[in-house]
């Protein structure tokens, strides 16, 4: 099978299945066809592109599923009722922190991590600590009693944001001064010396 076949079916297989899951759900009954399909959904995409970050050895692929990640969680934040949350998530760090690694890593000479780097030797201790952070949140959603949970909240966003931009406007600048000195930084390290190594 030619690769350019192989690059085009991939996702769409990837896509299938992971819509497969939960509209097979929401048809048996088990969830609904509103909010929670596509909070499924999301969820299964963020976890995926998660997977994928701290799997693939192409930096700016893991980059790009970053931001994937992001994006999903975004959503998930405006299911939840917290447009502000979502829309800061976007701004900053996909707008922002992501866009700021990926020029960080294009800046750099070698784009392709070497194999040890892709399963290093603290997966062992990693595994084990997910194994047990799953377990509690098993423990945790199951002993929850869920039938108390009330409605769904809204977070006004004209108020939070007039809050946020007149009593906490100092941190918020102090935020954005320490993002500027980031970029300068990495311009500062990235910058290559005349007759230096390249």
């Amino acid at each position: 099978m030619p690769r350019s076949l192989i690059n085009i079916l991939g996702p769409l297989v990837i896509v299938g299945a992971l819509v497969s899951l939960p509209v097979g759900l929401a048809i048996l009954g088990v969830i609904g066809f509103d909010e929670d399909l596509l909070f499924f959904i999301l969820a299964e995409v963020m976890l995926l592109s998660g997977l994928l970050v701290v799997t693939m050895r192409d930096i700016i692929r893991c980059g790009l599923a970053m931001i994937v990640c992001f994006l999903s969680l975004a959503g998930i934040y405006v299911i939840a009722g917290a447009p502000l949350v979502a829309a800061a998530q976007v701004l900053i760090y996909i707008g922002a922190i992501s866009v700021l690694i990926l020029f960080a890593i294009m800046l750099t000479q070698t784009k392709d991590a070497p194999p040890s780097l892709v399963f290093q030797t603290q997966a062992l201790g990693a595994g084990v600590a997910s194994v047990i952070l799953g377990l509690i949140i098993v423990i945790t959603v199951s002993a929850t009693d869920w039938g108390e949970v009330g409605t769904r909240l809204r977070t006004a966003t004209d108020a939070l944001a007039e809050v946020l931009f007149r009593d906490y406007v100092l941190a918020f600048e102090i935020v954005s001064v320490l993002l500027l000195a980031a970029v300068i930084g990495g311009i500062y390290v990235a910058k290559r010396e005349e007759g230096g190594a390249p």
